[in-house]
């Protein structure tokens, strides 16, 4: 099997394409896409979105042609989490706006409507469901995506 990878750690694309396979494979492939994808922020990260909505329709695709092969494709979307680029954001917005920290974060969870569990994710729970979905107990979950945001993008 021959691999192509590119990867950028400021947002977390891991891109992956394949030349044609003559032996079975396996393995896992889990993107790292944001509710931003649906809700973008347009004062600090409309670019952002907007890349995150390109890599959340190839991994799409990439499911359809990665599955028959043995590879699964999964999606993760975290809504808010407390990072240290969240924390840069938040920092930036006091600053433009003449605001304190704790204002700027209450402007930017209320742009994506509010997170009804009342905080932001941690890395280490969006952490936690990567490691579920490229275990051996997620062996059937393939072409999914899932969000993780308190409850920001109601999915039920």
């Amino acid at each position: 099997m021959h691999w192509t990878s590119t990867s950028s750690q400021r947002s977390g694309w891991i891109a992956v394409s394949f030349r044609a396979c003559s032996s079975p494979v396996s393995g896992v492939i889990v993107h790292i896409s944001s509710i931003q994808r649906r809700l973008p922020f347009f004062e600090a990260t409309l670019a952002y979105a907007a890349a995150k909505a390109a890599l959340t329709t190839y991994s799409k695709g990439l499911s359809k042609e990665a599955g028959p092969k043995g590879i699964r494709v999964n999606s993760v979307a975290p809504g808010s989490t407390e990072t240290d680029g969240s924390l840069q954001l938040t920092r930036r917005m006091a600053a433009q706006r003449g605001i304190d920290e704790e204002a700027a974060r209450k402007i930017k969870m209320e742009s994506l409507g509010g997170i009804p569990i009342g905080r932001p994710a941690q890395p280490e729970e969006v952490a936690e469901l990567v490691a579920f979905l490229v275990s051996e107990r997620a062996a059937s979950i393939h072409g999914s995506e899932f969000v993780i945001d308190g409850g920001t993008v109601p999915a039920v």
